[in-house]
């Protein structure tokens, strides 16, 4: 613990409040909330033994920052929001943008459909999932408009709303026609309800109707229609062969487990459905908590962000502050942390997945950890930089014989893509294939932008420059840098022999082929390069469908296509009269008077 953190614990409060984390370059590496910060900050300097995985996030802490809220709710809230920003190293972060489709049925609507969305809303919707690992959310969907008569349109049909005529699907038995008003609104919701019966957990309904349709066909020798009903029933099967035994059908329930190692952890998350296991799935994550349960509290807090929050959660660990999770989803939910006969065998179930799961991840965690962490400090040590490449940066032009020269920025964080912070420049100064100037001008806008603190990406300072190219490349980015004084480090990666040059030196590096090190300047200059070229396509492309009417104020795409139309070409347009122009429906004088100056503006 260094002096600094020392007289920063004599300053924290009792109050409830977030505390933020940062390493020795600044950077946020962990963000946790504590209802009195005084005694949660504190117990992470102290010196009694720490799990693994804390001591590891505690030895890398230079200084902290705290933030007092009116609430621990407030709290709450403020450590979503900065873990969402920071996207800290040591919080849990669930970033794989995985949003499981549900089934949504508006019971308000007088003749209701179902949905397939991503996100779960508090709108008084009824919502039945998530689907995932082999449960097709639109392959169910498929199977109810197959054995119910509910409609499939969007049209909004009110009870005084009348179609002139019913679609397709009414003719071939497949939609009641609820906008011709051929079934009331009470025999509409007899439907639904089977619905949602069958949503619930109960087949046996859904399963009769299916297999006498399927009869039906195949004895009015429609085999094809037949077949489709027969793939229908195996959806029907394949959700039965996930019935729980001695598991009630009406209770909703998710189970987590999370299994340690004391560095790494997963999660596994068991969804549990109408007495169905509808999904498992495993979540590595890594958390500086103190505790293994208040990890668990992190990782639900995360997990309902967009799902449905299950009516009782099944748990290894006691998760603390119930009250306070219940508050914030505004759903009771039972919690159970020491379970019994069926719901302690999911749990089991759910623990022998995790602890499975975790063993694999650690050797794939291994192998990406070199690809990445890795490969940037063995970079830093090779190549002798003064900043360890956390943020790198390429840059590459493309251009065909000097024309649509374009230089595209890619950026890499913590040796991973951040396609998020790529940027893409138009050389509007340098005339002719002239590669160096075109850097030279890329880069100068590039860092006036840095320089400004202007732009998402532009504001964030790299660490490492890497151009693709050779000493000549090297030198005229040089030029640039040197007018600033942000110490940034800056190579260039010749493609030939793969020959790294610095700038302290005239002879090239060269790195071990096949190293990890060598490997990850190889991606980022190679991502650059594909970035650059398919931005020079776009901008080529876009030339050769210009036209000069895009180039006159108040002339978007529909006018233009409309001039065309009447008068056939741009010459034609050119030597037309004010009156001529004006003469067109949706071009008025002030505008006719625009484009007759623009193609006149010489005379």
């Amino acid at each position: 613990m260094n002096k600094k953190i020392k007289e920063k614990l004599k300053t924290l409060t009792t109050k409830p409040g977030v505390y933020v984390m940062h390493d020795a370059e600044g950077v946020v590496i962990y963000v946790g909330k504590a209802k009195n910060l005084k005694n949660r900050v504190s117990q992470y300097f102290r010196s009694s033994p720490k799990p693994s995985k804390v001591q590891a996030m505690v030895d890398n802490i230079d200084d902290f920052e705290y933030f007092i809220t009116a609430s621990e709710m407030d709290a709450l809230a403020l450590e979503s929001n900065l873990i969402k920003k920071y996207q800290p190293f040591y919080n849990i972060l669930l970033k794989d943008g995985k949003q499981f489709p549900y089934i949504k049925i508006n019971i308000k609507d007088p003749y209701p459909r179902l949905e397939i969305v991503r996100k779960v809303k508090k709108d008084g919707a009824k919502y039945f999932g998530p689907y995932f690992a082999g449960l097709d959310a639109r392959e169910i969907l498929k199977t109810i408009n197959s054995a119910f008569k509910i409609r499939t349109c969007s049209m909004k049909i009110t009870e005084t709303s009348k179609a002139k005529r019913e679609c397709l699907n009414y003719s071939m038995g497949l939609c009641s026609a609820p906008c011709t008003k051929r079934i009331s609104p009470q025999e509409y919701r007899r439907e639904i309800d089977k619905v949602v019966n069958f949503l619930n957990g109960n087949d046996e309904e859904i399963e009769q109707i299916l297999t006498q349709k399927m009869k039906n066909a195949s004895n009015n020798e429609n085999f094809e229609q037949a077949i489709i009903l027969r793939d229908r029933l195996k959806m029907v099967e394949k959700l039965k062969s996930r019935i729980v035994a001695n598991l009630p059908k009406n209770v909703d329930k998710d189970v987590f487990a999370y299994h340690s190692n004391g560095l790494s952890g997963v999660i596994c998350v068991m969804v549990v459905r109408g007495g169905k296991i509808l999904g498992v799935i495993n979540y590595p994550c890594f958390d500086g908590e103190l505790e293994e349960r208040q990890t668990l509290f992190n990782f639900i807090m995360q997990y309902y962000q967009n799902m449905a929050v299950a009516g009782e959660i099944i748990s290894s660990h006691e998760i603390p502050d119930q009250a306070l999770l219940e508050n914030y989803f505004g759903k009771k939910i039972n919690f159970i942390s020491n379970p019994h006969g069926i719901n302690k065998r999911l749990l089991e179930m759910a623990d022998e997945n995790a602890e499975e799961y975790l063993e694999k991840y650690i050797e794939k965690e291994k192998i990406k950890y070199n690809n990445t962490m890795g490969a940037i400090k063995e970079l830093k040590d090779k190549l002798n930089l003064k900043n360890l490449p956390r943020r790198m940066e390429c840059y590459d032009i493309s251009n065909i014989s000097g024309t649509n020269q374009v230089c595209s920025m890619v950026v890499f964080k913590n040796g991973e893509a951040c396609k998020k912070d790529y940027r893409k420049f138009k050389i509007k100064k340098v005339k002719g294939a002239n590669d160096f100037a075109s850097l030279q001008e890329a880069l100068k806008r590039r860092l006036e932008r840095l320089k400004e603190g202007r732009g998402e990406s532009f504001k964030e300072k790299p660490d490492l420059i890497v151009i693709d190219g050779g000493k000549g490349q090297l030198s005229a980015v040089n030029e640039i840098l040197s007018e600033y004084d942000f110490g940034i480090d800056l190579i260039s990666l010749a493609k030939k022999q793969e020959e790294v040059f610095v700038t302290e030196s005239l002879q090239p590096i060269i790195l071990k082929k096949g190293s990890v090190e060598l490997r990850l300047l190889q991606r980022l200059r190679d991502e650059a390069h594909r970035f650059a070229i398919t931005f020079h396509r776009q901008v080529r492309q876009k030339q050769q469908t210009h036209s000069e009417l895009d180039d006159i104020p108040g002339v978007g795409p529909k006018k233009r296509d409309l001039l065309l139309n009447i008068f056939g070409t741009s010459e034609k347009i050119k030597g037309s009269s004010v009156e001529e122009l004006e003469s067109v429906k949706g071009i008025n004088k002030a505008l006719a008077q625009i484009i007759y100056n623009f193609f006149n503006k010489n005379e």
